[in-house]
C-alpha cells in the first residue's frame, strides 16, 4: 500500500500530514503491513530481555561510538542483545518511511527533531512521557533540549525522542593558512569574505572555502542568509509567512553562492558533508562551515596547532544570527514487541556516562546535565566556544519548522537540486527563495489547520 501525496504546481507538498496519518490507519484497519515491524499495531512490552534492534541514524560516522556504547550495555544487560544497523544520515528518513510503510521497523532509532514531525504523524513513535518520568533520566536531561523534541513533534506536546546531544553550527578555518597570509580570524562576514578571497589560488588548486552543494546544502544556505541577514524570525509577525525570501535574505544568498568556483572547488557542487570535510581535512582550503560533530576528524588529520573552531560569524551590529540544528535523539518504534528491554537501552545510551562517552566522541554539547560537566568539554574547544555563545547571549537562534511534516522533504529533496541550479547560475537565488517561501507557507497554513 502506498500513501498519495498531492502536490501543487510549485512542487509543495497538500495535507501530508493528513494524509499520512490517514494511510496508517487504513493499514491498521485493513490488516495491510501488520507484520509486527511496520506500525500495524501497538507492539508489546515484552519480558525485559531478548534481542532488539537499533537503527543508527548517522551510519558510519558514529558506528564506532555506537558499538562501544552497546557493548557497555550488553555487559551489565546479559540477557538483552542489541543488534546494530549503522544507515547512513542521507538514507535515514526513506529508509524509516519504507519500514513504515512495508514493515521492518527496528525496535529503537535514532529520531532526530528534524525528521521527527513526519515519523510521529504516521503513528510509528511511542510517547515516552510516561516512561521518562519513572526513570533515574527524569529531571537530569537538558531542558531546552527536551522542549526542542517536544516542539518538533507536530504540536501535540508528546515527546517522542530523548535527546541525546546538541549540534551547533561551527566556522572551522585553518590558522596556519590565516596567519601565512596574515588575514585576522573571521568572527565576522566581512573578514569571512575577504579570507575566502584572499586565500584562493586556483593555479595552485588553493581555495579559500569549501561550500556545501550537495545533500544538506539548505541548512547551510539558510544558516550563512540569517547569519547575514540579521533576521531573527523564520516567520513574519502574522506566523503565515515565511522569511526566507525576504530582500535581504536574497541579497545574502547571492552573495554566499557566488563564492562557489570563485573561491570554492567546482567539485563542491556535489559533495555532502562527508566529502566536504574530507576535502578540507586533505587539503588546503582556509575555510569550512559545518557543525561540532566534525571536530574530532579534523584533530586526527590536521592537528589543533592548524585549526579552530569557532561560532559563526556575526553580522549587522555586531550580532550572531543562526538557525537552530536539530537535536539528536533515540525513539523507540510503537512497533516493537520488547518494548521494555528497548527503553532499558535507550535509558542507557542516554546515562551520564554513556551520553558523555558518545558526544566527546562526537564532539556535540550533551544532553545529560551531569555528563555536560565533564572535563573533556574545556578541552574541546569549539564545543566549549558553542556552548558559551548559547549561553552568554551573544547568539540569537533562528527556529526552524521541524514540527512542520513537511520540513524535511522541503528542506531536502524538494530544493536540494534548485539549489545546485543557483550555484551554477541556471536559477536566481530570488526565484529559488520565492519557490522555498511558496512551499513552507502552504505547510504552515495546513498544519495551523490541523492543530486548529
Amino acid at each position: 500500500m502506498k500513501i498519495s501525496i498531492l502536490r501543487n504546481s510549485r512542487g509543495g507538498r497538500r495535507a501530508s500530514a493528513a494524509v499520512a496519518l490517514g494511510a496508517v490507519l487504513a493499514l491498521t484497519a485493513t490488516g495491510c503491513g501488520d507484520d509486527g515491524g511496520g506500525t500495524g499495531g501497538d507492539g508489546a512490552e515484552g519480558d525485559g530481555k531478548g534481542k532488539i534492534v537499533f537503527w543508527d541514524n548517522n551510519g558510519g560516522v558514529r558506528t564506532d561510538i555506537w558499538k562501544q556504547v552497546i557493548a557497555d550495555f550488553e555487559k551489565a544487560n546479559p540477557d538483552i542483545d542489541v543488534q546494530y544497523v549503522g544507515i547512513a544520515s542521507t538514507e535515514y528518513q526513506s529508509k524509516v518511511d519504507t519500514a513504515i510503510q512495508g514493515g521492518g521497523l527496528p525496535d529503537v532509532g535514532g529520531i532526530s527533531a528534524s525528521m521527527l514531525a513526519g515519523f510521529a504523524a504516521q503513528g510509528a513513535l511511542d510517547t515516552l512521557d510516561f516512561r521518562l518520568a519513572k526513570s533515574p533520566l527524569n529531571g537530569k536531561l537538558n531542558k531546552d533540549m527536551i522542549e526542542s523534541m517536544r516542539a518538533a513533534g507536530g504540536g501535540d506536546d508528546k515527546l517522542y525522542s530523548i535527546p541525546t546531544s546538541a549540534n551547533n553550527g561551527v566556522l572551522y578555518y585553518r590558522t596556519d593558512l590565516f596567519e601565512k597570509a596574515g588575514l585576522e580570524e573571521p568572527t565576522t562576514w566581512d573578514r569571512f569574505y575577504e579570507a575566502a578571497e584572499k586565500l584562493t589560488d586556483k593555479g595552485k588548486n588553493e581555495f579559500g572555502y569549501t561550500i556545501r552543494g550537495g545533500a544538506g546544502s539548505i541548512a547551510q544556505a539558510l544558516d550563512a542568509m540569517y547569519g547575514q541577514s540579521g533576521i531573527t524570525s523564520f516567520w513574519d509577525s502574522s506566523g503565515k509567512k515565511t522569511t526566507v525570501n525576504d530582500p535581504k535574505n536574497v541579497a545574502a544568498l547571492e552573495k554566499y553562492a557566488g563564492l562557489f568556483k570563485k573561491a570554492t572547488p567546482a567539485a563542491d557542487l556535489n559533495n555532502d558533508f562527508t566529502k566536504m570535510v574530507a576535502q578540507w581535512d586533505s587539503g588546503t582550503i582556509g575555510m569550512l562551515n559545518h557543525n561540532l560533530g566534525s571536530y574530532q576528524d579534523h584533530v586526527k588529520a590536521l592537528t589543533t596547532d592548524k585549526f579552530r573552531g569557532i561560532p559563526q560569524p556575526t553580522g549587522p551590529g555586531g550580532k550572531r544570527v543562526q538557525v537552530s540544528n536539530p537535536v539528536d535523539g533515540v525513539g523507540l518504534f510503537k512497533s516493537s514487541k520488547n518494548k521494555e528491554a528497548a527503553w532499558k537501552f535507550i535509558e542507557f545510551a542516554t546515562s551520564a556516562q554513556s551520553n558523555s562517552k558518545f558526544n566527546e566522541s562526537a564532539g556535540q554539547v550533551p544532553a545529560h546535565a551531569d555528563a555536560a560537566k565533564d572535563e573533556w568539554i574545556s578541552k574541546a574547544e569549539p564545543t566549549k566556544l558553542a556552548a558559551d555563545a548559547l549561553s552568554d547571549g551573544s547568539t540569537t537562534i533562528v527556529q526552524l519548522p521541524y514540527y512542520l511534516p513537511d520540513w524535511n522533504t522541503i528542506s531536502k529533496a524538494d530544493n536540494e537540486p534548485n539549489f545546485q541550479k543557483v550555484l551554477l547560475g541556471d536559477m536566481s537565488a530570488k526565484d529559488f527563495l520565492d519557490t522555498m517561501a511558496d512551499q513552507l507557507n502552504e505547510a504552515q497554513a495546513e498544519w495551523q489547520e490541523q492543530m486548529g
